[in-house]
């Protein structure tokens, strides 16, 4: 049976393995018996967490540590579930858009441009998934989870599929981006399948052959973090920058709630809201009676 630490390897990237082992150390040491815990004693831990962290990232990463922990357990026979699959943390749905997180287009624009890689054999894939966050806005799960079926290069779309949160939908492709996915579904990714992982349809495949994970995405577009180092650059505040920049150039908003597969138009419409906001703050600080 392999170990904790050669499971992770074998998953993820090297900081993602250091990050990941450091907090289930943390968790089995002031939790010795938590290979054996429920779900509500998982969430006793969260409740713990959450008095601990106001960042709600922070708890959202030891989150992914855990249903890391309990899936190790479970493929490895030690136990037949995993209690901490079914957590969603829902703390960010409150909260408002912080404007000064996000990005203009010219900005999102330096995030595809050509990068040292660690691993030159990954950098088109880095640029597919890259491109993907930048024109698409796509979720982190929808981006995890897309096939190559949901690819047509002849038709220049991708489709993506409805969750819990989110309409499917069909999306416009970029010309620049038909030709780099053409070259990465048959050039790249073929170096990258195993024969573990042979038949796997996932788009977007590890060093390894794994299938790529949310946390591995997350990784990744931190490592674009120096560019801007005073915004805090993930995923979610690109995906809400390609939003908010589309209602700012004039779209009307039920084409966008269509594009970002939003459910209920409140959700495209608190982009708005938040710009409405942020003019009406540069109005009155410029205003001659302040």
């Amino acid at each position: 049976m392999i170990s904790l630490q050669e499971y992770l390897q074998e998953r993820h990237p090297p900081a993602t393995v250091k990050s990941y082992h450091r907090e289930i150390t943390i968790y089995l040491k002031l939790h010795p018996k938590a290979a054996k815990y429920n779900y509500k004693e998982v969430m006793g831990y969260l409740s713990e967490l959450r008095s601990r962290y106001s960042n709600a990232g922070n708890v959202s990463r030891i989150v992914q540590a855990l249903k890391k922990y309990y899936q190790y357990l479970h493929t490895s026979g030690q136990r037949k579930d995993n209690p901490a699959k079914a957590i969603r943390l829902r703390d960010n749905k409150t909260k408002p858009i912080q404007l000064q997180d996000l990005f203009t287009t010219t900005e999102l624009q330096t995030l595809l441009q050509p990068k040292k890689e660690r691993y030159p054999f990954l950098t088109d894939r880095n640029k597919v998934l890259m491109s993907l966050l930048v024109n698409q806005g796509l979720k982190l799960g929808e981006l995890a989870g897309l096939d190559i079926h949901h690819i047509s290069l002849a038709d220049g779309t991708l489709f993506v599929p409805g969750s819990g949160n989110t309409n499917k939908r069909t999306l416009q492709l970029k010309a620049e981006q038909v030709m780099l996915l053409h070259g990465y579904i048959h050039e790249a990714r073929p170096k990258l399948v195993t024969a573990r992982t042979a038949n796997s349809p996932k788009l977007l495949l590890s060093k390894l052959g794994q299938p790529l994970s949310i946390a591995d995405i997350q990784y990744l577009v931190e490592t674009f973090g120096g560019l801007y180092p005073e915004r805090h650059l993930t995923p979610q505040t690109i995906r809400m920058s390609v939003i908010m920049n589309l209602l700012n150039a004039g779209n009307d908003i039920r084409v966008v709630q269509v594009f970002a597969g939003h459910k209920r138009p409140d959700a495209t419409e608190k982009y708005k809201q938040s710009h409405i906001e942020a003019l009406k703050t540069e109005i009155q600080k410029h205003h001659p009676l302040q």
